[in-house]
């Protein structure tokens, strides 16, 4: 049998696999994971105002530079990825001159899923600065929302950093409750009646403003009204779209398995009121089984029959 060239060795050593890089695409961060290396590496996140896959294969390069190992393979994961990004030949033509023999993509809502259930049936919400959710039934996959901050991404980093900008120049204007959330906005702009000009013209604003997610999870779990709105509302979208997820694979009457993973279900407020959803809708709640990357590395040996199987691209060329 042909060696799995990202499965996990059953020794315990890394020697006896096929050398290959796993990339787990986001927009604040690119993990990498070489063979043959003690620790993953965090490269600087997705642009999306830039061609995709020159990224990609920057990426690939400082990680060949950085471990100095003869990759065979290279498997990516990656946020937002379109069907005319999903181009595996023309990613290893980016790397001809590296030796590289295979490139395998996928969207990242697959790979989150495989990280977190394997090749399972269930559900996971993925929630980080974007978010999107895949459920997947025993013949049919349903990918909900990661539509992106502009017309998507309900219950995200980036839509609780948004309502908590919304709320803080509501109560600034007299129009809004009070919010300890006004604070944590000063600290980045001490004027806020200049704070939208600085945002609107920082090309980092996605990240910006999914930054504050975090002061929003700390000042509801202090009892600031807002705050907890704000939470609790991200977590109803949040539910809300694993339940269609789960409706649309056939998933709605059983007792499915719910994974959620990401930053945002750091909040003890957020991931609460989801846990709570989830119970009350009859759905089982499950910890992850791994990581994103994990799931990255998994893409190469998933089985043809599998119904995430569709949604990989494998190069061809040789």
């Amino acid at each position: 049998m042909t060696p799995d060239p990202l499965a996990a060795p059953t020794d315990g050593a890394s020697a006896d696999r096929v050398p290959a890089i796993a990339l787990d695409a986001g927009q604040t961060g690119i993990k990498a994971r070489t063979t043959g290396t003690p620790r993953d590496a965090v490269h600087p996140g997705i642009r999306t105002d830039a061609p995709l896959l020159p990224q990609l294969a920057a990426v690939v390069r400082a990680e060949l530079e950085r471990t100095d190992v003869a990759i065979e393979v290279v498997a990516a994961g990656v946020s937002g990825l379109t069907d005319a990004e999903a181009d595996a030949d023309a990613l290893r033509q980016l790397l001809a001159d590296t030796g590289i023999a295979r490139v395998v993509m996928a969207h990242d809502s697959t790979t989150s899923f495989l990280g977190a259930l394997g090749d399972g049936q269930g559900v996971v919400v993925a929630a980080g600065t974007g978010v999107v959710t895949l459920a997947v039934g025993p013949t049919d996959v349903a990918r909900v929302d990661g539509w992106g901050y502009l017309m998507g991404d309900a219950g995200s980093g980036y839509w609780i950093g948004r309502e908590a900008l919304d709320a803080v120049m509501r109560a600034y204007d007299g129009r809004g409750a009070p919010t300890a959330l006004t604070d944590a906005v000063r600290a980045q702009w001490p004027h806020l009646p200049d704070a939208y000009i600085d945002l609107q013209s920082d090309p980092g604003k996605v990240g910006v403003v999914a930054a504050f997610a975090e002061p929003v999870a700390r000042a509801a779990l202090e009892g600031d009204g807002v705050a907890i709105s704000i939470s609790r509302r991200a977590a109803a979208e949040l539910a809300a779209s694993a339940a269609a997820a789960l409706r649309r694979t056939g998933q709605a009457d059983a007792s499915a398995e719910v994974c959620a993973i990401g930053g945002v279900f750091g909040s003890p407020v957020l991931r609460e009121a989801f846990e709570t959803a989830a119970t009350a809708a009859g759905f089982r709640l499950v910890p992850p089984r791994g990581h994103g990357i994990d799931g990255v590395e998994r893409l190469v040996h998933l089985s043809p029959q599998h119904p995430l199987a569709a949604s990989v691209r494998r190069s061809t060329t040789a």
